[in-house]
């Protein structure tokens, strides 16, 4: 697992990198602000109903403070992800250093 830092992802997004979005929150998370692009996947159900996502693909993971997310990409890596990335900070750090037109909870 490597980490992203906000700026990082900020980054990428605006290269248009090629990567896939997991959100490991739960649902009432989600609801509040995501990235459009994410999956979600509550960590709690990542073991037993992994995304459909490519394995070959760089994965980026991310929850509300970046912890749950480390747990989110050791789950990936084991399942057979190549490229894992945890989002530091989490979509909370992102949405106050790198976009704060974001809602944050």
């Amino acid at each position: 697992m490597k980490q992203l830092s906000p700026g990082e992802f900020k980054q990428w997004v605006e290269s248009k990198k090629a990567f896939q979005l997991l959100d490991v929150r739960e649902r009432w998370e989600y609801d509040i602000v995501r990235f459009e692009q994410a999956t979600l996947r509550p960590l709690g159900f990542l073991p037993i109903n992994p995304p459909e996502l490519d394995k070959e693909k760089p994965v980026v993971v991310y929850c509300h403070h970046g912890v749950r997310s480390i747990s989110g990409c050791l789950i990936m890596e084991q399942l057979g992800f190549k490229n894992v990335y945890n989002l530091s900070g989490g979509i909370d750090l992102y949405a106050q250093t790198a976009d704060n037109s974001m809602p944050t909870y």
